[in-house]
């Protein structure tokens, strides 16, 4: 059974300006028909766990000397925001019942068991073989290169910045009192990115009119915590859009006015790329 022949999109800039990275590593929408064999949702169903378009908002970072790096691979098949032993034992066979974390217990481990509204994916367990040559043929890979990546950074300008895309159910915030915010940042309350980071980021996105809102209700996950040490200077904030802001999310269209808001977006990115580069290379204080 061949997986997937490239798990992950890289686009380098001419000029790599200050050790940024934009990364979608949900919007992924390939289903080969190994997969589709295997479930019995509608690739609308499946498609419903997607950060659909996310990508589309990064496309121009590498034109203003940041990098993009993204995956064709659906979230369903194997989830990049996991760790790699973050293993369903509801779903793979052979998998000890360690204590697990909430995601994992919910059904969204690294092969996820469901997708939204707790629809499940497989029409049977898999085997513990199958789940491993899933995060050997996926996972592995776009992680070696988001790790190589953000040393490569830290080792050139003395600093890795790593912007997170995603985005949430509209749903996602009916339970918050007041104004909802049009974006989440999660930095995992400081433990993944400085200050400076964040505050950088949400004035980037509250000067093209939006509200942010900061690890409530997503504080950061896998990735996060994973790579994000401000103190050696590698700062890592999760970014999550609220779906309805530029897509219908019943058919996982396009709105009619997306442009305008990928526009928009646009311009966070190039803000966004250059962060840092005024401080010098090896020349940004850890906070």
């Amino acid at each position: 059974m061949s997986l997937i022949e490239q798990p992950f999109r890289l686009v380098r800039p001419a000029a790599w300006s200050s050790g940024v990275i934009f990364a979608s590593p949900h919007s992924g929408c390939e289903y080969p028909e190994w997969f589709l064999a295997d479930t019995n949702l509608s690739i609308d169903e499946l498609r419903s766990s997607e950060d659909a378009f996310v990508d589309r908002f990064i496309e121009a970072a590498p034109h203003y000397g940041a990098v993009a790096l993204s995956s064709p691979i659906p979230r369903s098949i194997v989830d990049l925001n996991r760790a790699a032993d973050e293993i369903d034992p509801l779903l793979v066979r052979g998998v000890p019942r360690h204590p697990l974390n909430q995601r994992t217990m919910a059904g969204l481990g690294v092969i996820p068991r469901v997708v939204s509204q707790g629809r499940a994916i497989h029409r049977r367990q898999m085997e513990r073989a199958e789940a491993e040559r899933r995060i050997e043929a996926c996972w592995r890979p776009y992680h070696q290169q988001l790790d190589a990546l953000i040393r490569e950074a830290r080792a050139r300008f003395g600093q890795a910045i790593l912007i997170d895309m995603h985005s949430m159910p509209h749903d996602a915030l009916s339970h918050l009192q007041g104004p909802r915010p049009d974006m989440v940042l999660g930095n995992r309350h400081g433990l993944s990115a400085a200050a400076r980071i964040s505050e950088a980021v949400c004035e980037a996105i509250e000067d093209e009119g939006w509200r942010i809102r900061r690890n409530s209700p997503f504080s950061g996950a896998y990735i996060c915590s994973a790579y994000g040490r401000p103190a050696q200077n590698i700062h890592v904030v999760q970014l999550e859009i609220d779906r309805s802001l530029y897509m219908d999310e019943a058919t996982i269209t396009p709105r009619a006015d997306f442009d305008g808001f990928a526009k928009r977006m646009e311009r966070v990115v190039a803000r966004l790329s250059a962060l840092g580069a005024d401080r010098g290379n090896g020349q940004i204080a850890a906070e």
